[in-house]
């Protein structure tokens, strides 16, 4: 399930304030969902299996008991670095 604009090769929209939901899997693989906002009651935008290796953009870090919350505060691009790492940088 991706709903993601592209906004390039290998590069998708996020919104500015996208919430990013990681959890941690016991065989060292992340499970990433995305929400266009946290606020929102709608279901995810994209979810997808891999390691989110660094957000650049503004956001604030919450950490959870499986895994973190990356919340963002300003419009960014999720963009593959390889077939399982992932990064968020600011648009």
């Amino acid at each position: 399930m991706n709903h993601l604009a592209e906004v390039g090769e290998d590069r998708w929209r996020l919104s500015r304030h996208a919430h990013v939901i990681v959890h941690e899997t016991d065989d060292g693989n992340e499970l990433l969902t995305v929400y266009d906002c946290g606020a929102a009651q709608k279901p995810p935008t994209a979810q997808l299996i891999g390691n989110l290796v660094r957000v650049d953009a503004d956001h604030e870090l919450l950490r959870q008991p499986t895994g973190y919350i990356a919340k963002l505060r300003e419009p960014s691009a999720l963009e593959r670095q390889d077939e399982r790492h992932w990064i968020i940088r600011r648009r």
